[in-house]
């Protein structure tokens, strides 16, 4: 196997990675956001309007984008499992 393929693989893990961490991250930063200029406005510093929302935000993306992520993850995994004939020889 040339380098650039295996460079090609490892560059795609990590695209995958990131890509699966930014679907359950961001929303979950945004909302932090939000509530932070919400709480900023209105001078409430309460610890809980912080993070109640964004839990229940992150576990609803895990809900709906699962099946999603695990197809990523699943596609991925046969490819390299496919490609390991190529990558031995």
């Amino acid at each position: 196997m040339d380098v650039n393929e295996l460079t090609g693989m490892f560059a795609e893990a990590i695209f995958l990675v990131v890509t699966m961490v930014g679907v359950l991250v961001v929303p979950g930063l945004l909302m932090g956001l939000i509530i932070a200029v919400f709480q900023a406005a209105t001078q409430v510093n309460e610890q809980t309007l912080s993070f109640l929302p964004r839990l229940v935000l992150t576990l609803l993306m895990v809900v709906f984008s699962g099946e999603w992520l695990l197809m990523q993850i699943s596609d991925f995994f046969n490819r390299l499992f496919m490609n390991i004939p190529h990558i031995i020889g």
